[in-house]
C-alpha cells in the first residue's frame, strides 16, 4: 500500500473476472457510468445500486470495480481481498468502498474490512463499508440515470428555460408542460444537462408527474431547503438509509413503447421515451 497510494487505480480493470452462475443468488454486470464515460463492473444489483449512487454523487471524478488485491496474515493465516470499488474523488483523495448487506456480515468478512480500513489509513485514503440504500432513494435514481446517458439528447434552449420554470416549485409534470416541448414521458423533458440544476424530494414518494421540483439557487416556497444531495434531482440527507433494511415496495405498472396511456384527461400514445415506471 505504502509503494502504490499514488497509482491511478480508478483507471485500473478488475483484478478478477465476474462470475455468472446459474441458479446463483448474485446477479453479475456492467453499469455504464456517467463519470467515467464507461462501464464499470458489479457482482450483485446491490454493488450495482452503489455503483448508481457513486455516479450520481458530485464530489466522485472516478470509479473502478475490483481494483486490487490486498494482502495481509490474521494469526498465522494468509488471507487477501479484493475491495468492491476504488473511488477518485474530487479534491484528489481516494476512498475504498466495499459493498455488504449488514445482515451478511460474518465474523471473517468483518475482520477483512477492519485489515483493511487499517491499512487505508495508513496511506491517507479513506474506507467505507456500506449497506443497503434507502429504497425509495434507488428506485427514483434508477429511474433518473438512464435520461443521463448522452444518447439521450441535451437541448441547451429546453435545459435553460426549465431552470427558469422551476425557479417556483411546481410539479414536474406542469413545469415539464410550460416547455412546449413535453413529450409522453416528462422526465424527457428534463435532460441530463441539468445535473444539479433541479432539486425534488427522492426519498418521500417515487417520482411523478406530481413531484415538487425546485432550482437549486431559486426560492422553496413551503418547502425545507435540503443539503447538499446526489446529482439531478437531490435526496434528502436523512434518507440513505445505509445498513438500512430493505422495505417492501409495490412495483408500478410499466408503461412501454407504443402503449395508450390517459394523462391529464388526454390519452396519449408512448412513442419516444423507453418504458418507465
Amino acid at each position: 500500500m505504502g509503494s502504490g497510494w499514488d497509482v491511478r487505480f480508478e483507471d485500473v480493470a478488475p483484478v478478477r473476472g465476474f462470475r455468472w452462475n446459474k441458479g446463483g443468488h448474485r446477479f453479475a454486470g456492467w453499469y455504464y457510468a456517467v463519470t467515467t464515460g464507461g462501464h464499470v463492473g458489479y457482482e450483485s444489483w446491490l454493488e450495482r445500486d452503489r455503483l448508481i449512487l457513486l455516479d450520481f454523487a458530485p464530489d466522485v471524478v472516478g470509479i473502478a470495480s475490483q481494483p486490487f488485491w490486498f494482502h495481509w496474515r490474521e494469526a498465522e493465516e494468509k488471507r487477501r481481498h479484493a475491495p468492491d470499488y476504488f473511488v477518485r474523488l474530487a479534491d484528489g483523495g481516494a476512498r475504498v468502498v466495499d459493498v455488504r448487506a449488514e445482515d451478511d456480515v460474518d465474523e471473517r468478512t468483518a475482520e477483512a474490512f477492519a485489515a483493511i480500513e487499517r491499512a487505508c489509513s495508513a496511506v491517507g485514503w479513506e474506507f467505507a463499508h456500506v449497506g443497503v440504500p434507502d429504497p425509495v432513494v434507488m428506485a427514483n435514481l434508477r429511474w433518473l440515470a438512464r435520461y443521463r446517458h448522452g444518447r439521450c439528447g441535451r437541448e441547451t434552449d429546453v435545459a435553460e428555460r426549465l431552470v427558469e420554470i422551476f425557479q417556483q416549485p411546481q410539479g414536474l409534470g406542469a413545469g415539464a408542460e410550460e416547455t412546449g416541448e413535453r413529450s409522453a414521458c416528462p422526465a424527457r423533458t428534463v435532460p441530463p444537462a441539468l445535473d444539479g440544476a433541479l432539486r425534488a424530494d427522492l426519498g418521500g414518494a417515487l417520482l411523478s408527474s406530481g413531484t415538487v421540483v425546485h432550482t437549486s439557487e431559486g426560492p422553496v416556497a413551503g418547502l425545507q431547503r435540503r443539503g447538499r444531495g446526489h446529482g439531478l434531482l437531490r435526496p434528502r440527507p436523512d434518507t440513505r438509509g445505509e445498513g438500512g433494511q430493505m422495505r417492501r415496495l409495490s412495483r408500478p405498472a410499466t408503461v412501454g413503447v407504443g402503449d395508450r396511456v390517459r394523462f391529464a384527461g388526454q390519452v396519449r400514445r408512448c412513442s419516444r421515451c423507453p418504458p418507465m415506471r
